[in-house]
């Protein structure tokens, strides 16, 4: 078994999670494997489109984390895994996948990573990454108008009747299982203190 370090990033929608998580990405490049639990949400092929659009996705059952379970530990064996690739703009899982290869250090983030005790076991490191209710609202219209190309009517339905309940069910109650909790994915105290951390794993 390839001794690696498995580091989990999660916390709310628009809290942040990806900006740190990316940032510790592009600061180690290669050195680094990075999943994002988002592109394990199940395939919905048998619905249409705007079926599709009026899932929960921020349950659990949502996503197929023994997927995830199955490719983390993989990797901890040494065996590159096919992530698979989720199309926001048609709310389905695409026919592409990405090679993950197996690293030293893997970084996985997701708003939900923490909500399964499996994964949980399997982390050697967890950060909550919080914010503001306000501000993780306004961040999430942001990126899903310009990235995601959703519409506003659409984004506000989907935050009052999944996202924000399934925030106060699931994520937030998972704070408290994580070793650090961070309040911005642009803290750069804490980015420090995560970076110094891997780059003494990537030496040893």
């Amino acid at each position: 078994m390839m001794k690696c370090v498995i580091i989990g990033v999660a916390g709310g929608t628009g809290s942040g999670k990806s900006t740190f998580t990316n940032r510790l990405r592009d600061c180690f490049q290669e050195d680094v494997a990075v999943i994002y639990h988002d592109n394990y949400y199940k395939r919905h092929d048998d619905l249409p489109f705007e079926e599709r659009k009026k899932l929960n996705y921020d349950h659990p059952d949502a996503l197929e984390t023994d997927l995830l379970l199955e490719h983390l530990n993989l990797l901890r064996q040494g065996i590159p895994v096919e992530c698979p690739v989720y199309d926001y703009s048609q709310h389905n899982r695409s026919d592409r996948t990405v090679r993950i290869e197996p690293k030293k250090v893997i970084l996985v983030e997701g708003i939900l990573l923490l909500a399964d005790p499996r994964i949980r076991d399997l982390l050697d490191i967890k950060i909550y990454v919080e914010a503001d209710a306000d501000e993780r609202i306004l961040r999430r219209v942001v990126r899903d108008v310009k990235e995601r190309g959703r519409d506003i009517d659409n984004i506000v339905e989907q935050y009052l009747t999944t996202v924000k309940p399934m925030h106060y069910m699931y994520v937030e109650p998972t704070r408290v299982t994580a070793d650090l909790v961070i309040n911005s994915g642009m803290n750069d105290v804490a980015f420090d203190v995560v970076r110094s951390k891997i780059q003494l794993l990537l030496e040893e």
